[in-house]
């Protein structure tokens, strides 16, 4: 499985009242960590939005572990767990400067024609580079 890390600081704002990082911050961080996984493949968001291609998240499961918190140094590891037709997933693991994984996730999402709004196969550059 190919994977792709980044580091991120948790910022005050992210935490709650108790200084532990909100559970609905953790798909920023996946999606974070899901574009960069992409850009280092050579694919980026933005070229597929300029082709007429969408990539909505039509799953999105987490599970928590260990909290976060506030400044925090986190590392999120984002996997290809597949890629079939219209279909990409992900898995994520995010792990403090301690390398103790705090949580995990996963995503599912589709290729989308912008124009039709319908699922479509993912341009061949992107197969391409997915499958090297």
């Amino acid at each position: 499985m190919i994977s792709h890390e980044i580091q991120v600081r948790v910022r005050y704002s992210e935490t709650d009242q108790m200084g532990v990082v909100y559970h609905g911050n953790y798909a920023p961080y996946f999606e974070m960590g899901r574009v960069e996984w992409l850009r280092n493949m050579g694919i980026s968001y933005k070229w597929m939005e300029e082709n007429g291609i969408m990539l909505p998240v039509v799953s999105l499961t987490m599970n928590y572990k260990k909290p976060a918190r506030y400044d925090d140094l986190l590392t999120i590891r984002t996997i290809l767990k597949s890629q079939t037709s219209v279909k990409i997933e992900f898995d994520y693991e995010i792990y403090n400067e301690n390398e103790e994984l705090l949580t995990t996730g996963y995503s599912m999402l589709v290729f989308v024609d912008m124009k039709t709004g319908k699922p479509t196969l993912p341009p061949e550059y992107v197969v391409a580079l997915l499958h090297q």
